[in-house]
């Protein structure tokens, strides 16, 4: 007889994620034990295996959830009737929006995924490169001439130097919020990106 999954039971799950990406982002993944999870989200250790098989499952699960969540976020405002500007403003704002409710979660992508097992690492890494890809193309749409240069993705990657570390600093009961900081990052970029200068390229050396 197949077993029909409730939305109770969903919920279930997903607060267990919760509780277990708390406890990796404060302990760290290899720290953390089974026990532990089920204490934190009010279950027996016999009742938490029933909603996952091991801790790896749990770190699979939510490195994976909050990449994706990442990932669908990119293709929504691909999808919008957005200018140049408005795209990667969007972009910013949503990202920095997710991350306020996904901070442990967040902590645990950038600092366990070195855990994972090659297969699931691999499926991540190319749901990051997406992301990636993303911003990059709106950085591409506001000035072409970079992409020439190369430069698309480096100025990506620094945008989310600005972005995927707020966790580490920015407090929510601070004078600042998610999204007030959200505009002033986007503020601090798109005001930055009109003085880029493509670099003069290096010629390669070559040997005699």
């Amino acid at each position: 007889m197949v077993r029909i999954r409730t939305s109770a039971y969903d919920e279930q799950r997903e607060a267990i994620l919760s509780h277990a990406a708390r406890l990796f982002a404060e302990r760290g993944y290899p720290a953390t034990s089974m026990n532990q999870v089920a204490e934190a989200a009010g279950l027996s250790k016999s009742t938490l295996y029933h909603y996952y098989r091991d801790k790896y499952t749990l770190l699979v699960n939510i490195v994976e959830g909050h990449v994706s969540k990442l990932e669908l976020l990119v293709d929504e405002v691909a999808g919008e009737n957005l200018t140049a500007e408005q795209r990667l403003r969007e972009l910013i704002r949503r990202f920095v929006e997710e991350y306020s409710g996904a901070q442990h979660a967040h902590r645990v992508l950038t600092e366990d995924v070195r855990f994972l097992e090659e297969a699931d690492r691999e499926r991540v890494v190319v749901k990051e490169r997406r992301l990636v890809a993303g911003f990059a193309q709106a950085i591409q749409q506001l000035r072409p001439e970079l992409d020439a240069a190369s430069l698309s993705k480096p100025l990506t990657m620094l945008l989310f130097g600005m972005i995927n570390w707020m966790f580490t600093w920015l407090r929510p009961d601070g004078g600042l919020n998610h999204e007030a900081m959200a505009s002033v990052v986007a503020d601090l970029f798109l005001g930055g990106v009109p003085a880029v200068r493509p670099p003069a390229l290096v010629p390669l050396s070559t040997s005699s």
